[in-house]
């Protein structure tokens, strides 16, 4: 999920040289994670939601640097802390703040935190989310805890904060690419919740008969600034029983992403390293069973199915977790890299992860960042064949798919239009969608 240009030069900066005004989407830089990156801002109010609503925007991530394998990735710089303010409908430039300056029913004011750690700083057109205190209220929707077994999937996110209309046409399982952080999520303080985009996305997931998955409960690069060692055990349970509460149906959980790499700093505050080497990782599993009982619990990070380093420590991780006590139910490979390695090395490792673990696997953010069509195409076929065939491969999530709308560049799918690229052509063929 993100880093400075080798060119010296931020994809933000070139987003708003594309767009002129504000930066649009995300970064287009290839995939490593960061060992401490810029904090940025939060943009304005989210864009047009599904059926003309409006969604909450300008979420954030953090920037990469430097990943395994000898890659160095190109930066999807963040903007500075405070900055100008955007209000409510209007355009919130990289880095700015956007506010909404109204009071919603129940005296509920919608105002986004400025200075998130974070990889996305482009504002977004549109009226505020509101920010609900006190608890969520009630479900929403879906039957609570279904416990039917999962079909394979290959599913996609959402495009500049919203679900597009025609996302149930091709895609099968849903994963929010920022909305469902925690430090997007409970960034306003403890008791303060910001559901909105969340909200939509779930509902239309229900509506469409889409698996919905949970990205992700706990990240080291992107937490709530108000969470630390004393007070991280309750507030990590607090949020993980709030949100199962409120989306019953949620059927798969990112419960810790990247733990090798930057990790949470109130790390001590839920276990520390302990017995197991990675006892803050058994606890928070154990913990998402509790509040999320019928969901597939998961360990995400990138690289591993690329990088020899990366690979022999997710195996590592999860061996110890599940020795440990750790009810996991699945590893995740975000598997950005592809389009690096060859077609064995990536296979070999994939299946040195669901040989060695006794897990099933789980492509969480693959994407293929190449410009030639027919490239991608190849790339494409050559990936998903393998993957879709493998009875221990679970399902696939393409990280995007909207060409100009995805954080890595030459990853796009499809056209704001509707134009497909080969490989969305090809893929869609052989899913006989």
């Amino acid at each position: 999920m993100h880093h400075l240009s080798k060119l010296g030069l931020s994809v933000a900066g070139i987003a708003c040289i594309m767009y002129s005004l504000g930066c649009i989407e995300e970064a287009s830089v290839p995939q490593s994670k960061v060992t401490g990156g810029t904090p940025g801002s939060s943009g304005g109010n989210g864009g047009a939601g599904i059926g003309g609503t409006t969604e909450t925007g300008g979420t954030t991530e953090t920037s990469d640097t430097t990943g395994s394998g000898g890659r160095t990735e190109a930066g999807g710089t963040t903007g500075n802390e405070g900055g100008s303010s955007s209000t409510d409908g209007g355009t919130g430039g990289a880095g700015r703040t956007g506010k909404d300056g109204s009071t919603g029913a129940g005296g509920r004011t919608a105002a986004i935190d400025a200075g998130r750690d974070g990889r996305r700083t482009a504002g977004r057109t549109g009226s505020g989310g509101n920010i609900s205190t006190g608890g969520t209220t009630g479900a929403m929707g879906g039957s609570t805890g279904s416990t039917g077994p999962l079909k394979k999937w290959f599913g996609n996110i959402d495009t500049r904060g919203s679900i597009r209309s025609d996302f149930a046409s091709m895609w099968d399982q849903f994963s929010p690419e920022n909305a469902g952080k925690w430090g997007e999520v409970q960034g306003g303080g403890e008791t303060s919740f910001r559901w909105t985009s969340l909200d939509r996305m779930y509902e239309y997931t229900q509506k469409n008969n889409i698996i919905f998955k949970e990205h992700c409960f706990i990240w080291g690069s992107q937490q709530p600034k108000w969470v630390t060692s004393s007070n991280a055990e309750k507030a990590v349970k607090t949020w993980m029983k709030e949100f199962c509460t409120r989306y019953p149906n949620t059927r798969v959980i990112d419960v810790v992403n990247e733990p090798l790499h930057p990790v949470p700093a109130y790390r001590e505050g839920i276990g520390g390293s302990g017995s197991s080497g990675w006892d803050w990782i058994v606890n928070a599993v154990k913990w998402a069973r509790e509040a999320c009982p019928n969901a597939v619990l998961v360990v995400n990070d990138y690289n591993t199915i690329e990088y020899s380093n990366e690979n022999g420590r997710i195996i590592s991780l999860i061996n110890a977790v599940k020795k440990a006590g750790a009810p996991l139910d699945a590893v995740g490979a975000q598997s950005h890299d592809i389009a690096k390695v060859s077609q064995s090395t990536m296979t070999n490792f994939g299946q040195k992860i669901i040989d060695q673990t006794g897990l099933p696997l789980h492509i969480t953010e693959m994407d293929i960042g190449i410009a030639d069509d027919n490239q991608q195409a190849q790339r494409m076929k050559e990936f998903v064949t393998w993957a879709w065939e493998n009875p221990k491969i679970a399902g696939i999530t393409y990280w995007g798919y909207i060409v100009g709308a995805t954080w890595r560049s030459n990853t796009g799918l499809m056209t704001d239009s509707g134009s497909k690229r080969p490989a969305l052509t090809w893929l869609l063929s052989y899913l006989k969608r």
